[in-house]
Order: C-alpha cells, then sequence, then structure tokens
C-alpha cells in the first residue's frame, strides 16, 4: 500500500504542538539551575526551597534546546494562558486532519503519568501506543490495520539512569493504574510486580528495562516500580525523542527514534518466531516494514545509521535481522539500497 502523508497544515500543527509542549514544561521551572555530570554526559536540575529543606527536581540531559528553553522560563511562564489556547487549537486542527486521536482509556493514562513525572524521569513508551505517535512525527497517514491495538501499553527505562538520577515520580504508577482499574499481576516465581491487568477490559500495562544478558526483574527507583529485563531494548530506548499523544489538549511523552523502533521490530519478530506470540512476530514485521518504507525515502542517513549500529553489536544481532528480511524481500531491498 502506498505510503499516504498527512497536509502540509497537519505537519506544522503538530511540529507547533510539540514546540509548545515542550516550552509548558520549561515554564515550570521554580528555582536555579543545578548541573549534574555522570559519565561524560551533563544533566539538569531545579534548585528549589521548600520550607528549610532544598530540592532537586530533575529537569532532562544538558541538551542545548533544553537550556535555550530554561533561560526563557520565566518568559514561557508569563505566556501560559495564551500557550494553553493555542495548544488546544492546534489539538483541533489536528484532529480536523486526520491525525488519530488517543484512545480515552490510554489517554487517561498517558496523562495520568506524565502529571507523575515518568516521562521527565526517564521513561519511555514503547510497543504499538509508541507506534502510532509517528503518525505526527513522520507526517504519515495510518491505516486502520497499523493503528490497530490489543490494549497494551509498555513502558521502558534504564535502570542504570533510574537509580542515578536521585529524583522519583511525584505518584507511584502501581497507586495511579489501580486507581484507574488495574490491577497488580505478581511474577509467577519471584511474585515481584510489573505489570497490571485491566479489571474491566483485557489491556495490559508492562514496565520493561534493558537486560544486558540478564533477563530478570530489576527495580527502576526514579519511577518507583520493577521492570521486567529484556535483551535489545538497551538499542531501542537510546536516544528518545519528545512526541505529543492526541488527548484533550496533546500530553508530552518520550518515545523511540523512529529507525531505532523500525530496526527492533525485525530483531525481535524474529525471537518470536515459531513460539506463543507468533501474531507478535507478524505484526512487529508489518509495522518494521511500514516505518522502513518511510524512512528510506525521508530519512535514509537516520535509517542507514541505526541498521549499521545493529549489524555492529555481533553476530546474532546480524543473524536476527537476516532471518526476518528473508521473509521481507522488499524491505530488505530497500535496506541494501541504502548503501
Amino acid at each position: 500500500m502506498p505510503v499516504q502523508s498527512h497536509s502540509r497544515a497537519a505537519h506544522v500543527a503538530y511540529q507547533d504542538l510539540l514546540r509548545l509542549h515542550l516550552e509548558d514544561s520549561a515554564s515550570e521551572l521554580v528555582g536555579s539551575i543545578e548541573e549534574r555530570h555522570r559519565n561524560g554526559r551533563s544533566y539538569l536540575y531545579d534548585r528549589f526551597r521548600l520550607g528549610t529543606e532544598m530540592k532537586s527536581r530533575y529537569l532532562g540531559e544538558g541538551t542545548p534546546e533544553l537550556r535555550a528553553r530554561l533561560a526563557r522560563a520565566a518568559e514561557l511562564k508569563a505566556q501560559g494562558e495564551a500557550r494553553r489556547k493555542t495548544m488546544a487549537r492546534l489539538a483541533r486542527v489536528l484532529r480536523a486532519e486526520g491525525l488519530v486521536a488517543t484512545d480515552r482509556d490510554t489517554g487517561s493514562l498517558l496523562l495520568a503519568f506524565a502529571r507523575a513525572g515518568v516521562f521527565r524521569l526517564g521513561g519511555t513508551l514503547v510497543g504499538t501506543a509508541a507506534y502510532a505517535l509517528y503518525q505526527g512525527e513522520l507526517g504519515v497517514r495510518f491505516g486502520s490495520d497499523e493503528l490497530a491495538q490489543t490494549g497494551d501499553i509498555d513502558f521502558a527505562s534504564f535502570e542504570r539512569l533510574s537509580v542515578a538520577l536521585g529524583d522519583r515520580v511525584e505518584e507511584n504508577p502501581g497507586d495511579i493504574l489501580q486507581a484507574l482499574r488495574f490491577d497488580p499481576v505478581p511474577g509467577v516465581q519471584d511474585r515481584q510486580i510489573w505489570k497490571w491487568r485491566q479489571s474491566h477490559g483485557t489491556a495490559m500495562v508492562e514496565f520493561l528495562t534493558p537486560a544486558f544478558g540478564d533477563e530478570r526483574v530489576k527495580p527502576l527507583p526514579a519511577l518507583g516500580v520493577s521492570a521486567q529485563a529484556l535483551n535489545y531494548l538497551n538499542y531501542l530506548i537510546a536516544e528518545p525523542i519528545p512526541a505529543v499523544a492526541l488527548y484533550r489538549s496533546g500530553i508530552l511523552v518520550q518515545i523511540p527514534r523512529p529507525e531505532r523502533f523500525a530496526i527492533h521490530k525485525l530483531i525481535v519478530a524474529d525471537r518470536r518466531h515459531g513460539g506463543p506470540d507468533q501474531a507478535k512476530s507478524r505484526k512487529d514485521r508489518a509495522q518494521a516494514a511500514f516505518l522502513i518504507a518511510v524512512l528510506a525515502e525521508d530519512r535514509p542517513d537516520d535509517l542507514a545509521d541505526a541498521v549499521e549500529e545493529a549489524r555492529s553489536r555481533g553476530p546474532r544481532w546480524q543473524q536476527r535481522l537476516e532471518a526476518s528480511l528473508a521473509r521481507m524481500p522488499d524491505t530488505a531491498d530497500l535496506l541494501r539500497g541504502l548503501t
């Protein structure tokens, strides 16, 4: 099926809405900016006094973009009312232009998690819920098949980052989930809780973290949850990007880079092939094929870099990629054409 683009008006409206949400986040600066350095990277904090105590609130990695927004924090705060009206208008424009909005259950959950600081503290939305948001990032129309969701919502974060940040969510995700009528599902062996099942439906919320070889349940202190460790996940959630989920006036979340998402889907599709998740394997390949078709045309350099990085990680990565591509000759041809 040919890739269909959204209109220029929709693409501009989405980029404006994303920019305004990022500015809105920066406008919440209360005190002075504190900079901390770890492993060659800079991390910024909002340091302020609360009563007799000094508090630090994590703001994000010290990128030039974040620094520029924080430098305008007072100005952005003064523009708050006008900005929120514009955000509501842009959300209406996007709905009218055909961007598929997030359903109520998912939107309520993402909004509560955003307010609690899940995304600010390193949480990344992954899986089909993240895939749906590439319609705005890439400016393309998704059909009903591409956006068909199981209702599952997956979040991932690096354990080491979560431990190092020295900050925590303002409300525990487990408490949020139970308030939204999700029941905890203890692990079979160790009874640790890293997933919740919707009590009035079939949706599942899971927390994940990179395994680096050892696929066990690990704590994510900043998010206040435990997470199932999975191999190959570190590649997916490296260098995530901000995105807006279209619910109310939009929700600022964090998702994987689309080129990493596509290549990661090829890897996990082979891992699932022939097992109990056979249907998910087919869906993985379909999502990868669609994204690669778009990226090969619009962002070929980004896609080529993502493929090269995955292949450089060793023979097992290469084997899984080639096994999936053997079932996807058109996609394999697109990737070969990048070099």
